[in-house]
């Protein structure tokens, strides 16, 4: 079919109008809902119709605006956002101070020429050495977490002269080759068999199976590169490990001189109560990985910052390890920098450490009334877990709160723990309307008949 070129011309001018309008007609608005609909069947993955909307089959829910810790679809409806993007939205949707830096600089340049030093990866590089734990010092910049994961496994490799890593069963760094090689969920992992060779999974929070593991590696003549994990398991059902899990980690990549990588992709930038999850067990990595909440919730980027002494073969050949033609833009940094300003200005750690405290004391007290259907929560700051009795009693529950606008991250496939994410700007106004709101729903929901088997 020859595709017209008068077609293609209003139909992006046609889209260029609804983005640049201040205010939509009803007609528009409903015009923008079922071509997305036909848009995503025919041009994206109808699948995800399915998938993302798990949590309703009404597909005029379409996202077009927010603010804070909220966001509004086509017709004006606001939801509750206890998702953030999965750890995105740290600062809220579209916060000021990093969306009037985005604006300043594009009105300056918006990319680099790949030739000239550009200031603000500079500027953005030494402010997260500033804020970082210990003696990390050197920045990658990437766009987004799982290139920052590829970054680090590379670095570890080209820095310790070794081959193997040991990762974590139910981990999840990213769906990249070797990001999804260090990942620990099946369902990822095995439509893409064989994936990398050299990477070997125990239990999450287990430092004997880990020792075991790299001793028996050496043992068989294999030499390991690095240990990759998360503070909190976020994807695997926040999954905090035991207090001294990171210091027995810690010594063994001293003693057999591997390289302790930390996946703060999801936890980082305060989002757990601390600048960064590491921090809460007081040990230094040799490298961290940023991404998520990083660009302040408004620009999509990533890091991998690594202590000095790991540094010299990046200082031979700076191009060895290689990611993207716009890692590190300027747009993107200035959204980073100002992200990180707004964090410590507004003391966010601290913030999210105080709503978290109160979201799990409320949740706690939910569990222990409806014990049979909540069987547990847990989490740190604004890193919450709900685990249910079954995958369907979660998204029975996410399902009803997304009836009351309140979104969480339940759907089809994944809803035995919901995580609980909001903006750390959410308010004590919102966040007591998602409580009500489980309370309310697991209370109907014990006295339904569906749920008596799991209650007897």
């Amino acid at each position: 079919m020859q595709k017209s070129r008068e077609e293609s011309l209003r139909l992006a001018k046609d889209v260029l109008h609804f983005i640049e309008s201040e205010e939509l007609s009803t007609e528009e608005k409903q015009q923008i809902v079922d071509d997305s609909v036909e848009n995503f069947e025919k041009y994206v993955n109808r699948a995800i119709l399915k998938h993302r909307k798990a949590a309703s089959t009404d597909f005029s829910f379409v996202e077009w605006e927010g603010e804070g810790a909220v966001f509004r679809d086509t017709k004006g409806r606001e939801f509750i956002d206890c998702l953030g993007g999965y750890g995105v939205y740290l600062l809220g949707h579209r916060n000021p101070k990093v969306v009037k830096a985005v604006e300043a600089q594009i009105k300056r340049y918006a990319l680099h020429s790949q030739e000239l030093i550009d200031p603000l990866r500079g500027y953005l590089s030494k402010l997260v050495a500033a804020i970082t734990p210990g003696d990390l010092q050197y920045s990658y910049l990437t766009n987004c977490g799982t290139e920052a994961n590829e970054m680090a496994l590379k670095l570890a490799r080209i820095a310790t002269g070794k081959k193997c890593f040991i990762s974590t069963t139910n981990g999840f760094h990213g769906k990249t080759f070797g990001s999804l090689s260090a990942s620990g969920k099946a369902v990822f992992r095995e439509p893409y068999m064989p994936l990398l060779p050299g990477f070997y999974h125990v239990e999450y929070g287990n430092a004997d199976e880990i020792e075991k593991m790299v001793k028996n590696l050496e043992a068989t003549g294999e030499t390991v590169a690095g240990i990759i994990v998360e503070p909190i398991q976020g994807e695997g059902g926040v999954n905090v490990p035991p207090q001294d899990y990171f210091k027995r980690l810690r010594e063994i990549c001293d003693e057999h001189g591997c390289l302790l990588i930390v996946d703060e992709i999801q936890t980082g930038m305060g989002r757990t109560g601390r600048m960064f999850g590491i921090e809460h067990f007081d040990v230094v990595p040799d490298i961290m990985t940023l991404g998520k909440a990083f660009g302040g919730g408004v620009m999509p980027i990533a890091a991998m910052v690594a202590r000095p002494q790991h540094w010299s073969k990046l200082e031979e050949n700076p191009f060895l390890l290689g990611s993207s033609t716009f890692g590190g833009n300027p747009l993107c940094c200035a959204g980073a920098i100002a992200g990180i300003k707004t964090i410590l200005e507004e003391n966010i750690p601290e913030v999210a450490r105080e709503k978290g405290e109160y979201i799990l004391t409320r949740l706690g007290k939910i569990q222990s009334q409806y014990s049979d259907l909540l069987v547990a929560v847990r989490g740190k700051g604004l890193l919450i877990g709900m685990q249910f009795a079954n995958n369907e009693i979660g998204f029975d529950l996410a399902k009803r709160l997304f009836t009351d606008n309140i979104l969480v991250g339940g759907t089809l496939n994944n809803a035995t723990v919901i995580r609980i994410e909001p903006p750390a700007v959410i308010s004590y106004e919102q966040i007591d309307t998602v409580l009500n709101a489980v309370e309310q729903h697991l209370g109907a929901m014990a006295n339904e008949p569906q749920y008596q088997t799991v209650l007897s």
